[in-house]
């Protein structure tokens, strides 16, 4: 490859578009640096980032103490395999636990890695411990769900692109609506094992549940001896103001799926974090990935977690959402339907006549700062936790100016 050669913003289009699978339709924009809560084209123009890379990027971009952690780790053992052990593995399971109250972890790769992984154990579980008939097991999912792309997931999604072609399905699931617990328990049989739910929407556009739904939830689960799973893998790491969403009402998974900001946004790694009872199932060959769990993923997660939490960027998650979603809901224009959010989850959901929120974020690229529009009408935006709120005022500022557009 010749690298002294310079390419324009259209080149590197063009080549993308002509070699590249086109199952994305990114803002035309081509970036090359980040640092903080900054990224900077090609061109060297400089961007506030509030996608944070779908919430993988929570610590912000490159944070220095990661960095250290990868560039270190990977000078000395980057990769065993599961079939032999490694000094950070074991290192990794007592600092994930230890955050967050779990007394079994999974080690995986992607998010969808670690759903797939959890549907597998609990209908192991199911078979094994409640006694359902082998081959019957049952999980109770959401209407508008996003829980990754593979086969069996988009197999309970309810998105008609993302299931369009691609059947047919594995069977075993049923999608009732999201924040209806009536609906669970009338969904709920002999044969259900596990109920897999986000605490807050994110790619079906910031919807959160009305307040009381996971308590009924959990209490629902445990009366009926069903696994409650969810998916933190968007929401958990401090993204709505608390390291897990399950607290703001007070309670806790049977399972617990994370992943995106376990490593700041420097390497793949996701987990299943459960305990005995679930993950206990799981014997040698049933299950298993050459990466998962590999000591560069584990070294990078440790510190990603450590620096979480000793530079409090899970509180200034909750003060910069709050001024942020308070910002946002004093907006005063017309196209505007509704803004919500949680912590740095926020919202916002313009007027269907509006002609799309892909407009905003454009017009927003133009001045500097990067967002992404979700099921077409609403606007994501989730900068990365250390944002201060001398940048949050900015955003708020063009993002007035950037509605001038409708």
């Amino acid at each position: 490859m010749n690298t002294s050669r310079v390419l324009q913003l259209s080149d590197y289009m063009a080549i993308e578009h002509q070699l590249g699978a086109h199952n994305y339709k990114p803002l035309d924009v081509v970036l090359s640096r980040g640092q903080g809560v900054y990224v900077w084209d090609t061109d060297g123009k400089r961007y506030l980032d509030c996608l944070s890379a779908y919430s993988a990027v929570n610590q912000g971009h490159c944070h220095p103490r990661i960095l250290e952690a990868l560039i270190d780790q990977a000078g000395r053992l980057s990769l065993t395999s599961r079939a032999f052990r490694n000094d950070q593995l074991p290192l990794f399971y007592e600092e994930i636990c230890a955050l967050t109250g779990s007394h079994k972890v999974l080690p995986m790769n992607s998010g969808a890695e670690a759903v797939e992984s959890a549907i597998k154990a609990v209908r192991k579980w199911g078979y094994q411990v409640k006694g359902v008939p082998d081959g019957e097991a049952e999980i109770v999912v959401c209407a508008d769900n996003f829980h990754g792309r593979t086969i069996a997931i988009v197999g309970f999604s309810t998105d008609p692109t993302a299931r369009q072609g691609f059947g047919p399905f594995a069977p075993g699931f049923k999608a009732i609506p999201f924040g209806d617990a009536d609906a669970l328990e009338a969904a709920i049989s002999p044969n259900t094992v596990g109920f897999l739910v986000e605490p807050i929407q994110g790619e079906a556009g910031v919807i959160i549940p009305p307040d009381g739904y996971l308590r009924r939830v959990r209490e629902i689960c445990t009366r009926n001896k069903v696994m409650l799973i969810l998916d933190e893998i968007q929401t958990g790491l401090g993204r709505t103001g608390t390291l897990l969403a399950e607290a703001h009402e007070g309670i806790e998974a049977d399972v617990t799926l994370i992943g995106k900001a376990l490593a700041g946004g420097f390497y793949p790694i996701s987990a299943v974090l459960s305990n005995e009872e679930v993950l206990g199932v799981l014997q040698p060959g049933e299950h298993g990935s050459t990466f998962g769990g590999n000591p560069l993923a584990c070294a990078v997660a440790r510190m990603a977690m450590k620096v979480l939490v000793e530079e409090r960027m899970i509180e200034n998650a909750q003060w910069m959402g709050e001024r942020f979603l308070f910002g946002l809901q004093a907006l005063n224009h017309g196209v505007i339907k509704d803004v919500r959010g949680r912590g740095l989850l926020i919202a916002m959901e313009l007027n269907e006549d509006a002609g799309g929120a892909r407009k905003l974020t454009e017009a927003l690229m133009a001045r500097g700062l990067l967002a992404k529009e979700t099921h077409t009408h609403t606007a994501r935006f989730a900068p990365p936790l250390i944002i201060t709120a001398e940048q949050v005022d900015w955003a708020l500022e063009e993002i007035a100016g950037a509605l001038n557009v409708y």
